[in-house]
């Protein structure tokens, strides 16, 4: 079970979108993260490439923990918003919930609940 302290440490590390080194610091070596009812991605290193190629194709990032956090022993709730500004101008905005599993204090299991069509860019208004 994480402490709060792990917990206020690893969204504000969301937060300052240090998406990567969120994995690199608080994820198991071999957690899966899944998006929805999509294949688990399974190893810490998969989730830090994914981070990182993501984080390349944009231009901005905002990540926003809306709070209460949920927590029931290993288990815990986020809702997260993120706000992405692409290369070429586009924006994505997304609401989601992160379901996570712990282990101690780090996350060996997560699923990301979130509306696919969000996913889709949408052209910037002027």
């Amino acid at each position: 079970m994480p402490t709060t302290a792990t917990l206020e440490r690893f969204i504000a590390r969301v937060e300052s979108n240090a998406h990567a080194e969120a994995c690199e610091e608080f994820y198991t070596e071999n957690a899966s993260m899944q998006e929805n009812q999509e294949t688990p991605r399974v190893g810490r290193d998969q989730h830090v490439a994914n981070e990182r190629r993501v984080m390349a194709r944009a231009k901005s990032i905002t990540s926003t923990c809306v709070r209460p956090v949920f927590v029931n022993g290993d288990h815990v709730v986020i809702r997260w918003i993120f706000h992405f500004v692409w290369q070429d101008n586009s924006v994505t905005h997304m609401e989601e919930l992160a379901y996570q599993r712990w282990e101690g204090e780090r996350i060996a299991q997560e699923t990301f609940f979130y509306d696919p069509a969000q996913r889709v860019p949408k052209a910037a208004t002027a």
